[in-house]
C-alpha cells in the first residue's frame, strides 16, 4: 500500500511539473550550444534531430538569422497562442538577419528538424 501512495504521488508531482510548459523540447544532439535570455536565444551544433524550443519576452519585434549545412528544419513562432511558420530551412542555405512584427510578451520559438540536420546555427532577439 506505501508503495503504490509513493508511485501515485510521483506521478501528480511529475504531471504538475509537466503541465507547466507551453512547448517541451526532445531532441538527440552532438556537440550542442544553446542560449536563452529572456531577450535572446540560439543554438549551434554539428548534429541535431528533434525539437529545441526557447522563450522569450518581446517588445514587438523578433529578429532571427539562421545557417545549415545538412538536412532541413522549420522553425515556428507562437506569441498570442497560435504556432505560426517562421521560415524553413535546408542544408546550405543562409538566412540573414530578418525581422517580424509580433505582439508584445511571452513570444515562444521553436526549431523542429525534419530528420537529422548538420552544422546549423540560429538565433533569435526580441526588442
Amino acid at each position: 500500500m506505501k508503495k503504490l501512495l509513493i508511485i501515485l504521488l510521483i506521478a501528480i508531482c511529475l504531471s504538475c511539473l509537466a503541465g507547466c510548459v507551453k512547448y517541451v523540447s526532445h531532441y538527440s544532439a552532438l556537440m550542442m550550444v544553446t542560449t536563452n535570455t529572456s531577450k535572446s536565444a540560439s543554438i549551434s551544433f554539428s548534429s541535431l534531430s528533434g525539437t529545441r524550443s526557447f522563450k522569450l519576452k518581446s517588445d514587438g519585434k523578433l529578429n532571427y538569422s539562421a545557417k545549415l549545412g545538412e538536412g532541413s528544419a522549420t522553425v515556428f513562432y507562437d506569441c498570442n497562442g497560435t504556432k505560426t511558420e517562421l521560415f524553413s530551412i535546408s542544408g546550405g542555405q543562409e538566412i540573414q538577419s530578418s525581422t517580424i512584427a509580433v505582439d508584445p510578451g511571452t513570444v515562444y520559438v521553436i526549431v523542429q528538424t525534419d530528420g537529422k540536420c548538420k552544422e546549423g546555427r540560429f538565433s533569435f532577439d526580441v526588442k
